[in-house]
C-alpha cells in the first residue's frame, strides 16, 4: 500500500532540512509521547547506516519497530526502512525550494504486509484509505506549522 502527502512551508530550504535531520530532536519527540528509542548503530555523524529501535503502545497493544536510515542527500532527500512483526515499509521525504522562504515537503510512504494478519489489516486501511490519507495530511500541515513557528520565532531575535 502507497501513501504520499505535500506540503508547502514558510521556511528557506536550508531551515527545513536542518530541522528534518534533527535525529536527537526527533527521538526526543518520540519519549515524550511515551515510546521507547534506542539507537542501534554506532555512527558519530548522521548518514546511511543510522538506525532506531522503537518499543511504543498503539490500540491497547504494545507494538516493537525497526528504523533505519538507508539514504541521506543534503538538501534533497531522507529515505527510510524499516519494519515490525507484521509489516515493512519504506518511506521517502523530500524537500524542493520553491522560493527563498518557501520550500515543499513531499513524504512518499510504501508498507507490505509479512503475515497473513497483516494482510487482512491492510485490507481494511485500503477500504479506508481516504480517511488515512486525511489523517497522514493533516498530520503533514501540523509539521509545516510547527516548523513555520519555530523559523518565525527566530527572525524575531
Amino acid at each position: 500500500m502507497q501513501l504520499s502527502s505535500r506540503t508547502d512551508i514558510e521556511a528557506p530550504l536550508d531551515y527545513v532540512y536542518v530541522a528534518l535531520t534533527d535525529f536527537e530532536g526527533w527521538e526526543r519527540a518520540a519519549m515524550r509521547r511515551g515510546a521507547d528509542v534506542a539507537r542501534t548503530d554506532n555512527l558519530r555523524t548522521p548518514g546511511p547506516g543510522m538506525a532506531w529501535k522503537l518499543d511504543f503502545r498503539f490500540r491497547g497493544k504494545d507494538r516493537s519497530l525497526t528504523l533505519r536510515l538507508t539514504d541521506l542527500e543534503p538538501d534533497t532527500r531522507l529515505a527510510f526502512a524499516g519494519g515490525g512483526r507484521m509489516f515493512e515499509g519504506d518511506g521517502k521525504l523530500e524537500v524542493v525550494s520553491l522560493a527563498p522562504n518557501r520550500t515543499r515537503l513531499t513524504l512518499k510512504l510504501e508498507m507490505r504486509p509479512l503475515t497473513l494478519g497483516a494482510r487482512l489489516v491492510m485490507q481494511s486501511v485500503k477500504l479506508a484509505k481516504g480517511k488515512v490519507q486525511d489523517r497522514l495530511n493533516k498530520r503533514m500541515a501540523g509539521l509545516a506549522l510547527e516548523l513555520e513557528q519555530r523559523y518565525a520565532s527566530t527572525r524575531r531575535r
